[in-house]
C-alpha cells in the first residue's frame, strides 16, 4: 500500500543527504541547517545515508539542541554505492518509511547552502502545480580545472541528449511525486537524469554553489568522468538514436560529394585525384560501420527495456544495513 503523506502542508519535511566520510562537514552543517529551518518556521527530519563510510559516525553528531530538526537518523548500507545509488536507497526507504510532505535532497558536505533549503521550500509552496524544484546553479566554486571539466562534460551532454545541464542534486520532491520516482529504474544511475527521462514536471530556482565546510571532496577525474557517463546513459535511447540520424547525414553528405567529385570529372574529361576516391571510400566504409554500431546499439536499448531492471521501490532494502535514530525530541510548533 502507498504511503501516504503525512501532512498536505510543506513544512512538514525530510532532508536527505549522502554522506561519504564527510562526519566534520555534517557536524558544522546541521546547526547551520536548523538555524535556517527555524528561521522560516519549517520543521523536518533529517536522514544521513551513510554511504559505506570507513570512517564511522561520531558517537555524537550534534553539539547543541536543535529546534526545527526534530529527527536525526543515519541509515547506514551495507557497501559504498556512490552517491546517485545513495541517493536512490535513501529516497526508496523515505518513501515507504518516513510519510510527509515533501523530501529535500541536499549534499551533506556544505556546497548546497542551508539558506537556499527555505527558497526551494517557498517555490514548492507557491508554484502550486506541484512539481520538483531544483536548484539551477548559475555559479560554482570548484577550481579551474574541475570548471572546465565540467564545462566539456556539459557541452558532451548537450551534444548528445540534447539537454542542458543545469541542475544537480539539490531539489524539494513532494511526497505525491516521490511514490512515482521510486518505481523509475533509472535514478539507480543519476537522480537529475531519471527526473528528466521519466517526464516528472520540475522547476528551477536560480542559486550559487557553495563551498564545503570542511575537507576535501572525494571526487577525482574518473569518478567525475563516471558520473557525468552514468547521467548521459539514462538517455541511452536519445543518444542511440541522435548518433544514427548524425551518421546517416554524414552517409548521404559523403555520397554527394562523391557524386560531384565523379560528376566533375566526367564533365571535365578528367581523372579525379586517386587520393579523393580512397578518401571518398574510406569514408563510406567508416560512416556505413557508424551506422550499423548505432543500429544494433538503439536495437540493444530498445530490448534491454523489457528486461528486468533494479527497481528502488521494490529492492532499496537489500542494501540497508541498519537505521538508527541518533537524535530526536517531541514535536512541537516551531
Amino acid at each position: 500500500m502507498t504511503p501516504r503523506p503525512a501532512t498536505d502542508s510543506p513544512t512538514d519535511l525530510v532532508i536527505l543527504a549522502p554522506v561519504f566520510n564527510d562526519w566534520p562537514a555534517v557536524r558544522l552543517l546541521l546547526p547551520r541547517l536548523d538555524t535556517e529551518l527555524a528561521k522560516h518556521r519549517l520543521r523536518a527530519r533529517v536522514v544521513l545515508v551513510n554511504d559505506g563510510s570507513f570512517v564511522p559516525p561520531p558517537a555524537v553528531l550534534v553539539d547543541e539542541e536543535l529546534s526545527a530538526i526534530s529527527q536525526l537518523r543515519v541509515l547506514s548500507l551495507r557497501r559504498n554505492l556512490g552517491h546517485q545509488r545513495a541517493l536512490a536507497v535513501g529516497l526508496a526507504f523515505v518513501h515507504a518509511q518516513m510519510p510527509c510532505s515533501a523530501v529535500v535532497v541536499m549534499d551533506a558536505d556544505g556546497e548546497d547552502d542551508p539558506a537556499d533549503v527555505p527558497r526551494l521550500v517557498a517555490e514548492l509552496r507557491g508554484g502550486g502545480d506541484g512539481a520538483i524544484v531544483f536548484a539551477q546553479r548559475i555559479r560554482r566554486s570548484e577550481g579551474l580545472v574541475f570548471a572546465l571539466l565540467y564545462r566539456l562534460y556539459r557541452a558532451m551532454h548537450r551534444l548528445l541528449t540534447g539537454i542542458s545541464v543545469q541542475v544537480g542534486n539539490f531539489s524539494v520532491v513532494p511526497f505525491a511525486l516521490l511514490d512515482r520516482l521510486v518505481v523509475v529504474s533509472d535514478l539507480w544511475n543519476h537522480y537529475a537524469a531519471a527526473v528528466f527521462q521519466s517526464r516528472l514536471p520540475y522547476r528551477m530556482v536560480p542559486t550559487q554553489r557553495g563551498r564545503r565546510l570542511s575537507g576535501e571532496s572525494s571526487m577525482n577525474l574518473v569518478s567525475l568522468v563516471g558520473h557525468g557517463l552514468s547521467a548521459i546513459a539514462v538517455f541511452a535511447d536519445r543518444v542511440g538514436v541522435r548518433i544514427l540520424i548524425a551518421a546517416i547525414a554524414t552517409l548521404l553528405a559523403t555520397i554527394l560529394g562523391l557524386g560531384i567529385v565523379v560528376g566533375r570529372s566526367l564533365v571535365t574529361h578528367a581523372a579525379p585525384a586517386s587520393w579523393i576516391l580512397v578518401a571518398a571510400v574510406v569514408a563510406l566504409v567508416v560512416v556505413v560501420q557508424t551506422i550499423a554500431t548505432a543500429s544494433l546499439f538503439v536495437l540493444q536499448v530498445l530490448f534491454a527495456r523489457g528486461g528486468a531492471s533494479f527497481i528502488p521501490a521494490r529492492d532499496y532494502q537489500f542494501f540497508v544495513n541498519s537505521d538508527d535514530l541518533v537524535a530526536a525530541r517531541a514535536e512541537r510548533a516551531v
